[in-house]
């Protein structure tokens, strides 16, 4: 049986979604045998991310393809920058434009934010991470393009560590309860975070011997002195409210990691254009 990786998964569907019963267009205009150059052009200035994704539509759609990167993941860009060169069947290239620009200009959309956020704080000892606040289906992608943005990965499913929230909090009757629960039925490997949104709570995670302690939403002076009891006996996170202008501030607090989901779930797109030549 062949294997499908969850990339060429994504994008399978994602042409599929695009590409339903043929092009209409463009194969009523174009000779199914003409060739064509075309050239990515960045038309902002940003990271970019995501060019081997993009590079794999059109492979999709034209094993002959050539994709001729001229710049590299992470690398800064500027208006009007040359991104790639694609030469191939001209059909294939069309059809395959918009998968792959949405593709790109979504992952280098969420890089740049990802470095414009992480250079704030770059000289501070904290993380920057992201959440699973991602597009359905494109988590993978999405969390990639953190890291080459400069940030860290949070876990990336529900199945990949424990987060006690307040909903769990509740449920169980209690932090402590709820840490004492899930400490039954985990490996002895996995780490356990907590949520915790007040002093009192910050100090039952830590009776209940919690391994990691998320800050949430709280002040400036709340974090401190949550850092200060925690006195690194829990790794901690800080959350919500966190933007351009308080995560160096947050940073200062000496919290370890601080996690955004604006990274992932509000971000906007990189413009980037494809020109046949």
């Amino acid at each position: 049986m062949q294997y499908i990786s969850d990339i060429d998964r994504i994008i399978i569907n994602a042409l599929k979604e695009d590409i339903p019963s043929g092009d209409i267009t463009t194969e009523s205009i174009i000779d199914e045998a003409s060739e064509s150059e075309a050239l990515l052009i960045s038309k902002d200035e940003g990271v970019i991310a995501g060019l081997d994704v993009a590079k794999k539509v059109f492979l999709m759609l034209d094993e002959k393809v050539i994709f001729e990167k001229k710049v590299e993941d992470g690398q800064i860009v500027k208006r009007g920058d040359i991104i790639a060169k694609i030469k191939g069947n001209t059909i294939a290239l069309l059809k395959g434009e918009r998968t792959a620009l949405n593709l790109l200009q979504r992952l280098s959309g969420i890089a740049t934010k990802t470095r414009y956020l992480a250079d704030k704080i770059k000289d501070l000892p904290a993380k920057l991470v992201d959440t699973r606040k991602t597009t359905p289906g494109l988590r993978i992608l999405e969390k990639y393009a953190v890291r080459v943005g400069g940030g860290y990965n949070h876990r990336f499913c529900l199945s990949d560590g424990v987060l006690i929230k307040d909903n769990h909090i509740k449920a169980a009757g209690g932090i402590k309860q709820a840490i004492e629960l899930v400490r039954e039925r985990i490996p002895h490997t996995m780490k356990i975070e907590v949520e915790t949104e007040s002093i009192e709570e910050v100090l039952e995670a830590l009776d209940g011997k919690a391994d990691i302690i998320m800050l949430d939403n709280m002040g400036l002076d709340k974090l401190e002195e949550a850092v200060k009891i925690i006195n690194g006996r829990a790794i901690t996170e800080a959350s919500g409210n966190v933007n351009a202008d308080t995560i160096y501030d947050i940073a200062c607090t000496g919290v370890d990691i601080i996690s955004v989901g604006g990274l992932t779930h509000s971000v906007n797109a990189f413009d980037i254009s494809m020109k046949i030549s």
